[in-house]
């Protein structure tokens, strides 16, 4: 399966039977993203979670005591 970098535009080839491929073929809201694009991400949010001014917004889990 040939599939397209959504970042850099770059197109690389995927094996039809990997669980990827399938998201692709079934859901087209998922997108996908080359390695050297994915790890350059994930070290530039983890360099903005070091500097402390980074906030993620997640939903407050209310626990319960029952």
């Amino acid at each position: 399966m040939r599939v397209k970098c959504v970042l850099c535009d770059k197109i690389e080839a995927i094996e039809d039977e990997t669980l990827i491929a399938k998201r692709l073929r079934n859901r087209p809201i998922h997108t996908y993203m080359c390695k050297p694009c994915e790890d350059r991400i994930s070290v530039k949010t983890q360099e903005r979670i070091d500097t402390g001014n980074f906030k993620l917004y997640r939903k407050k889990s209310e626990e319960d005591d029952w």
